[in-house]
């Protein structure tokens, strides 16, 4: 592969420059994107660490798990039912990686939660609630109606709303204080207090198009003459200023452009009914370039486009920005001049003649308002809920298991109801065959199959592309919304930021002591190779501080502390390289074989010390507590790229750096002088 040894050793030392500046970007990423536009790079992704409880701060929750109630040797399947229920109702609130785990010791089942982030811990069990909730649903198809009386009382209440709108209009576009009016009359609470501020409306906010439609065709400075109407409210706007979009790492103005367009398509193309072959599809946008002009493009168009409703639109595209279409046609587009008609482009929908009538700077409007609300059915009546509930819940459902189809072997998912829930189960299935019954728990739907058939067995099949994994997940969820575990709250504390801000501050201090000494150590016994170990050190640090941010790896103090003594581990290969390397020196072999011999001797003893404690690792991960757990992952990761630094980094780095010349200098390899 290579031709010499100089040529991979070239070739590595810029495999290893890469990683080193790759790892470096991730680690300090943040800064790179100060400098970043200064120098007219791309950004990168900033990626943070993630802390956990001990250093972010949060809440801490252990609750023990009632399985009384629970035949013998499913009590931890339960528990982990429990387990998953809890984990999803964290992520329904959003909270940053949330740890929920189980332990089981003797008769003791119970289930740790640890909130990073969360101080209150009022909120935090608030969130967890008690037992899970099951609940099958079918499909709602009432539809709630306004009585004469609501809809009358309705209409008034939107009249007279209008009416008081409209008088805010008047007095705005009178000059009145626009922030004052903002204050004395807006119903939007978000907004009331900061002069109806809405920010920067772009073209792509979609919940306030009509604003920024409106917005478009309006004064800076001043109040749009109409009001905005939608189905919840009134609007009074100011627009207050106005910019420029921008797009691409460059920052150039955002354009939008009008065009219309001839599509003729062929048999294979995407969303095309024509039965065209490709070749004969070309030809006849070949021979409409020729025909095409500005003047009669659209003519062809309603003529001979493939689009749906081509007659009638007569290709016209409207106003889009790139993004709206695909990247081949808007590349076309935005490149040509207005006026002009394109080259054949081709898409996955077929061929395109594209006329551009015109183009323009798309803007961002600053706007302040005024809201008025109107009355809507659902604030009289309530949302139309589009599940209704049954009586069939989880109380009724005596067992959920894992089987496999006798025909394909796929993986399904067997319910079994007791004999209370066996007729109400059939009263379900009986009157909605070939429609969806939805499964819910803790009010969101977990499974939605459809009722081919009444079923009056009280056992059912739920079928469907189940992997063997999601058919477990979904028994485990039903199993866990029927079986009566409660749990309840046995310990609580809190831990705060600034402990653990103290402790991080505190570990970072005893690292860098500790990488201080280590260097001057190396330095001091091992000379040049020991300032060389000092450097892939760093390199080392970069590496798997990356790691522990792409993986990602929840950092505690004693996952630092496994961090800490990775970099011990680090040194030691090191030190039993650079000493067999002293011997192979002395005994004056030339530097590229004793380099090569002190690798190859210190290997077994570098392997086997690593492999045992990777080993000891690998058991505290499977059986330690997450505090134990983090320690080992750090110190697993720390390892493996302790061997890569060592082996790889150092040894080639030495290969690069020192030359056969410095090797004779015994002095800079601590190499004692032989007695004759």
């Amino acid at each position: 592969m290579f031709k010499s040894e100089k040529q991979k050793t070239r070739v590595i030392i810029v495999g290893i420059v890469i990683l080193t500046l790759a790892a470096a970007l991730v680690d300090f990423g943040g800064i790179y994107n100060r400098y970043a536009d200064k120098l007219w790079l791309p950004k990168t992704k900033e990626i943070p660490f993630r802390l956990g409880l001990d250093l972010l701060g949060g809440t801490r929750l252990m609750y023990e798990a009632d399985v009384s109630q629970i035949k013998t040797g499913e009590q931890a399947q339960a528990l982990e039912g429990v387990r998953d229920v809890v984990e999803r109702r964290i992520n329904v609130f959003g909270v940053s990686e949330p740890i929920v785990q189980t332990a089981i010791s003797g008769d003791r089942y119970r289930l740790i939660v640890e909130l990073a982030g969360i101080k209150d811990v009022n909120q935090a069990i608030k969130m967890i609630g008690e037992t899970p909730l099951l609940e099958f649903k079918e499909q709602n198809t009432d539809s709630k109606e306004l009585t004469a009386e609501q809809q009358k009382s309705m209409d008034k209440f939107n009249k007279d709303a209008e009416k008081k709108a409209k008088e805010i209009l008047a007095k705005a576009s009178k000059g009145e204080d626009f922030s004052a009016l903002v204050k004395q009359y807006s119903e939007d609470e978000a907004t009331k207090d900061n002069a109806g501020d809405l920010g920067w409306i772009k073209n792509s906010d979609g919940a306030n198009l009509q604003i920024y439609q409106r917005a478009q065709v309006s004064a800076v400075g001043k109040v749009s003459p109409e009001l905005i109407v939608s189905d919840k409210d009134f609007d009074v706007i100011k627009i207050e200023d106005k910019k420029a979009a921008k797009e691409g790492d460059l920052g150039l103005d955002k354009k939008e452009a009008e065009a219309s367009h001839i599509l003729i398509c062929y048999e294979g193309a995407e969303r095309c009914e024509s039965k065209i072959t490709k070749d004969e599809a070309r030809q006849k946008i070949v021979e409409l370039k020729a025909k095409a002009t500005p003047q009669n493009f659209s003519e062809l168009a309603a003529e001979n486009s493939s689009e749906p409703g081509a007659k009638t639109s007569k290709g016209q595209l409207g106003w889009f920005t790139k993004e709206t279409m695909v990247e081949e046609f808007s590349d076309a587009v935005f490149a040509q001049a207005v006026g002009s008609i394109s080259d054949i482009v081709e898409t996955q929908f077929g061929f395109h003649l594209i006329y551009k009538t015109n183009e323009r700077t798309l803007y961002e409007y600053k706007i302040s308002r005024i809201l008025i609300k109107k009355q809507t059915k659902e604030d009289i009546v309530g949302p139309e809920d589009a599940w209704k509930n049954t009586q069939l819940s989880g109380k009724y459902l005596q067992r959920a298991a894992v089987e496999f189809n006798p025909n394909d072997n796929s993986p399904e998912v067997l319910l079994s109801f007791n004999s209370e829930g066996k007729d109400l189960f059939a009263d379900i299935t009986k009157r909605n065959v070939g429609k969806p019954v939805a499964i819910f728990l803790d009010g969101l739907p977990i499974s939605i199959p459809t009722v081919n058939e009444a079923i009056t067995s009280g056992d059912a099949v739920i079928t469907g592309k189940f992997t063997i994994k999601e058919a477990k997940l979904l028994a485990q969820r039903l199993t866990a919304g029927a079986l009566p575990v409660p749990i309840k709250l046995v310990n609580q504390n809190t831990v705060g930021a600034t402990l653990g801000k103290a402790s991080v501050d505190a570990s970072l201090r005893a690292g860098l002591w500790g990488i201080l000494l280590v260097a001057l150590f190396m330095a001091f016994i091992y000379r040049l190779p020991g300032l060389i170990s000092v450097f892939t050190l760093g390199i080392y640090g970069l590496i798997i501080l990356a790691l522990f941010k792409l993986w990602p790896v929840t950092l505690t103090l004693a996952g630092i502390a496994g961090f800490i003594l990775s970099i011990g581990m680090a040194v030691d290969a090191n030190v039993l390289i650079f000493s067999r390397l002293v011997e192979e020196l002395r005994a004056s072999k030339p530097w590229q074989i004793a380099l090569n011999e002190s690798f190859r001797r210190a290997w077994p003893s570098i392997r086997d010390g690593n492999v045992t404690t990777l080993l000891t690792c690998i058991i505290l991960i499977q059986f330690g507590t997450s505090i134990i757990k983090g320690f080992a992952v750090t110190l697993t990761l720390g390892v493996l790229v302790s061997m890569f630094s060592a082996l790889i980094i150092t040894k080639y780095i030495m290969k690069f750096a020192i030359s056969e010349r410095m090797a004779k200098i015994n002095w800079l390899f601590g190499v004692k002088s032989k007695l004759l």
